[in-house]
């Protein structure tokens, strides 16, 4: 079986850290896409829990209260227009997705589309060879 590893003949070290960098800021850009989803949830049960609250200000009698939290804050946009679906939803179409297209790309052409080919070198180097649990391929 070939080395799904292996460098693509011709492609020098400044391509694989140039690459690698790529993959690395997409990866970062994963991670915040995650805190966004994060705040996604987070304030949809938050907003869940506001109606929840309104109900109980109502049934304790505070009926102003509870009418003023659903009219002013239950359902209420996080950012102008928008509920946090729609912010996740333009974030994934405005970046996140046109970074994944661009980072494959290049990826592929360049590197004949090994992923993580920076890391997986960098492995090789660092590895003990013949010690446990520093096998080169599982």
């Amino acid at each position: 079986m070939p080395d799904p590893y292996a460098r693509p003949d011709g492609v020098d070290d400044a391509t694989v850290a140039a690459t690698g960098t790529l993959s690395e800021a997409l990866e970062w850009v994963e991670r915040a896409r995650g805190r966004l989803y994060d705040f996604h949830q987070m304030i949809g049960h938050a907003d869940a829990l506001l109606a929840v609250a309104a109900d109980a200000l109502a049934e304790a009698g505070h009926i102003d209260h509870a009418d003023r939290l659903r009219r002013e804050l239950v359902g209420r946009n996080v950012l102008r227009g928008r509920w946090t679906f729609q912010v996740v939803e333009e974030f994934d179409d405005t970046y996140w997705s046109p970074l994944r297209d661009a980072e494959r790309r290049v990826r592929d052409d360049l590197l004949a589309g090994v992923r993580h080919l920076f890391e997986a070198e960098l492995k090789e180097r660092t590895r003990s060879d013949g010690q446990p649990h520093h096998e080169r391929r599982p």
